[in-house]
């Protein structure tokens, strides 16, 4: 299984043949080494609504008809004003199969809107943490979140082997938190530090974190770098 990770919190996957994004935040992005335009998928996978998250969802899911899998807002928020045609929605606690594999929603504590033309946010549902299991593998992408304690009811459930979680601080966790989780809660096979460094406001040193990590491995990938099982 090929799983990468491109820029802010965008990892992609291929399983079973299908092609998988998640939080396409491609364009706008610097860290990003994809192209939007380019890119082939047949499923994005969306934890929240903000910006750089949703990203390139709607330009990715209409030119390559692709199923969009997000929260009951947001499903209701691509097909009412993009015309995406695809679309999966799903809420916390819910457990999806695909043919690449299976989605389960888990909570997150951040926010989760857009900004529509008139500078108003338009809410999308709550935020989410998703728990996939692909080919005898299961990942655990935190989302955007704050450290909150059900983080171990949920790796208790579901023994994780990669963990991509944030260590931007400032909207989401720091360093601090996030070692703290996967020390105490998470404690996955792989750690993968995500949402830094792609806006001055959440610079960090993925070291620090890798330095205060105390379980598995800690492997910090520069965009385009794939997860060494």
């Amino acid at each position: 299984m090929k799983l990468s990770f491109h820029g802010q919190s965008t990892i992609y996957f291929e399983s079973n043949g299908k092609k998988v994004i998640v939080d396409p935040f491609i364009t706008g992005n610097e860290l990003s080494d994809l192209d939007a335009s380019t890119l082939k998928v047949d499923y994005i996978i969306l934890t929240h609504g903000h910006a750089d998250h949703f990203g390139d969802t709607v330009e990715l899911a209409n030119r390559n008809h692709a199923t969009v899998i997000g929260s009951a807002e947001l499903g209701d928020y691509l097909t009412t004003y993009h015309n995406v045609e695809n679309v999966r929605p799903m809420n916390i606690g819910g457990k999806a199969n695909f043919e690449f594999g299976s989605v389960k929603y888990v909570q997150a504590f951040h926010s989760s809107s857009l900004t529509d033309d008139n500078g108003i946010p338009v809410y999308l549902g709550m935020p989410m943490g998703i728990v996939l299991e692909i080919e005898g593998k299961t990942i655990y992408h935190t989302g955007d979140t704050g450290l909150f304690s059900d983080m171990k009811l949920i790796a208790d459930r579901h023994p994780v082997d990669v963990c991509f979680i944030p260590i931007g601080d400032n909207f989401t966790m720091g360093i601090d938190d996030a070692s703290y989780a996967i020390n105490n809660f998470i404690k996955p096979k792989i750690s993968v530090p995500v949402h830094y460094d792609t806006f001055e406001l959440i610079e960090q040193d993925p070291n620090e974190f890798k330095e205060a990590v105390q379980v598995g491995d800690v492997q910090i990938l520069k965009p385009g770098e794939e997860v060494q099982f």
